[in-house]
């Protein structure tokens, strides 16, 4: 049904609107293809729920649509606890994908709001190719120990903004991959989750480069990283990564708040030998506050061969209480510029002149 109402409401030569009314729908990957003749709305009110079973499909698959606006107050439901036992990605490199709750490829001018994704059986929303969409008062929902639910996965799209939204998972609550420019994220709760990433990079060789990316007013709690960069050791292929900006982060009791980690290599399935071929540069951290639940609260390890230009930390204010010495910070291949409260002092570099302030 829902089908046949899309090929009806996008060959529509006037904008259209296909609703799903409150209600719950048993539902197997539904491809809802354009282009479309003109503007079309997908307004979900009800619950759409995916096969339980893992070998199933996912729920949404959007692609090829301009001037989109999924709306409603309705939830995706992705039943995800009966494939999360059987998901090994975390575990090796050679796993079966599982199916996901919205998928979003060559969506441009288009703007996703309100909805809510639950229990996602591999990442939440994944993007691919898409430009100038909007994710706006969204609502996203996992238990922290799910594997591989990423909030937001953007790749090879321009033009993001995430706005305003609210992300509890067992994964990144956003991470944008390669081959990105102009990303926004302002706004967005995170937590329980691994916090909000770009990358992993340079893993694959059709990898290309990562521009303008820009976190703001975030507040992650719980988390088991902050906000974080990351690239492979001796990687697939060479590009840079630059304009990257965390500014206004508020951290609760978050493990690891300010990475950059170039000897990215989980499942130590690399050499960590050979240095990354990422190049990163103008970047900043700056008014980043909070408690910590790591000592090492700033990492900031570049590549050797390829050291981080440009990296500026301003006003970093966290604490640590726990048990495993003084709070601290830890750097590699590069030499920030500091300014501002440094809590931890960064990179070994004293406090600034005139002592610690009492504000």
């Amino acid at each position: 049904a829902l089908a046949s109402a899309w090929k009806e409401a996008c060959a529509s030569t006037t904008p259209s609107k296909v609703l799903i009314p409150k209600g719950s729908y048993g539902l197997s990957q539904s491809n809802l293809k354009g282009p479309c003749k003109s503007a079309i709305e997908l307004q979900i009110e009800g619950t759409l729920q995916a096969p339980a079973d893992p070998k199933g499909d996912g729920l949404l698959l959007l692609e090829y649509v301009d001037q989109l606006t999924v709306s409603g107050t309705g939830v995706l439901d992705g039943q995800g606890k009966a494939g999360w036992e059987k998901n090994d990605c975390h575990l090796k490199k050679e796993c079966t994908k599982l199916p996901m709750n919205l998928k979003l490829n060559f969506v441009t001018n288009s703007i996703v709001k309100d909805i809510t994704s639950l229990d996602s059986k591999n990442y939440h929303i994944n993007l691919l190719g898409c430009k100038n969409l909007t994710f706006d008062h969204v609502t996203i929902t996992a238990p922290g120990n799910s594997p591989n639910t990423d909030g937001i996965h953007v790749s090879s799209s321009e033009q993001i903004n995430i706005l305003n939204t609210n992300i509890a998972t067992g994964d990144d609550c956003i991470s944008v991959g390669d081959t990105n420019k102009q990303v926004v994220i302002s706004d967005v709760t995170c937590g329980p989750g691994h916090g909000i990433s770009i990358g992993s990079l340079g893993k694959y060789s059709k990898e290309k480069e990562v521009v303008g990316v820009t976190v703001k007013k975030c507040k992650l709690t719980d988390t088991t990283n902050g906000v974080r960069i990351k690239t492979w050791p001796d990687s697939a292929v060479a590009f840079p990564a630059s304009d990257m900006h965390f500014e206004d982060i508020e951290m609760v009791n978050v493990s690891n708040p300010v990475i950059i980690d170039q000897e990215y290599c989980p499942w130590n399935q690399c050499n960590r030998k050979v240095p990354s071929k990422i190049k990163i540069s103008n970047v900043s951290f700056k008014n980043i506050r909070g408690t910590s639940a790591t000592p090492v609260a700033v990492k900031i390890v570049c590549s050797q061969s390829n050291p981080c230009e440009g990296v500026e930390v301003a006003d970093i204010d966290l604490t640590y209480s726990g048990s495993e010495g003084p709070i601290k910070s830890q750097c590699a291949n590069v030499k920030p510029v500091i300014s501002g409260k440094q809590n931890p002092p960064i990179c070994g570099e004293p406090a600034p002149a005139g002592g610690p302030s009492s504000d």
